[in-house]
């Protein structure tokens, strides 16, 4: 597995807190140097180990135990969409950031409802990939209303001149039907790319709350995350 390395010199993130644990995935090497330079010299996260195609994720993962994957799509041999597909297709897969130079891929959208919890642009400013990184790895997706704009016309312009039944859109109606007035508000709002925080004032309710809802959200509708549940609610028309 030539292009997999694992780096050393891990540090603590603190008495009794491990550090968030990230594996890179590129096939540039450039890229990965930088990433592992942003990354790397922070007391809370730490870089395990560095992979050149999405072949080689699945050792990757098994050798380092990453919590985060930061994903390329585009490699020459295994892309990192199949990668993540088969990713988080495994029993507690690790979080995956895709990596891009565009914002508004066919391929992104097609990451996103396979599981990864978000997408960063190559050129994101490094204090913007750290937080994002963070984020992630505490549960919430890196899902900005302004992507969420950006993804919902996307996913708009995906079909153009549909004529007939869109089973996306009827399953998506069908299954945010069965919730309740508060999941579906929930709901709708993470569709919008809004934090729990932002869903907090919005509707009323405490931070603890709206992070039980979404993980109430999460069960009821069998998604990974709330990325997926904000492109249901897309798939729905609801925003």
């Amino acid at each position: 597995m030539a292009g997999v390395t694992g780096l050393p010199g891990e540090t603590g993130a603190g008495a009794g807190v491990s550090p968030v644990r990230v594996l890179i995935v590129d096939d540039d090497a450039l890229v990965r140097a930088g990433l592992s330079m942003i990354l790397g010299g922070l007391p809370d996260l730490t870089v395990v180990g560095e992979a050149a195609d999405g072949g080689e994720v699945p050792a990757a993962v098994a050798a380092y135990a990453p919590d985060v994957v930061l994903m390329d799509i585009r490699m020459p041999r295994v892309d990192g969409l199949t990668a993540t597909e088969a990713l988080r297709a495994q029993p507690h897969p690790p979080e995956v950031l895709v990596l891009t130079t565009f914002d508004a891929d066919e391929q992104v959208l097609r990451a996103l409802r396979a599981g990864a919890a978000g997408f960063l642009l190559k050129d994101t400013p490094p204090a913007d990939i750290v937080h994002a990184v963070r984020r992630v790895a505490a549960g919430e997706a890196t899902l900005s209303p302004t992507v969420t704009r950006t993804l919902i016309a996307h996913v708009t312009a995906a079909a153009p001149g549909r004529v007939g039944p869109d089973p996306r859109r009827e399953r998506a109606l069908r299954l945010l039907t069965g919730l309740s007035e508060r999941e579906r508000q929930v709901a709708v709002a993470l569709g919008r790319g809004c934090t729990n925080a932002e869903i907090a004032g919005e509707l009323f309710m405490s931070v603890a709350t709206v992070k039980a809802y979404v993980s109430r959200l999460l069960t009821r509708l069998d998604l990974n995350n709330r990325v997926q549940v904000a492109l249901l609610v897309h798939d729905a028309g609801l925003v």
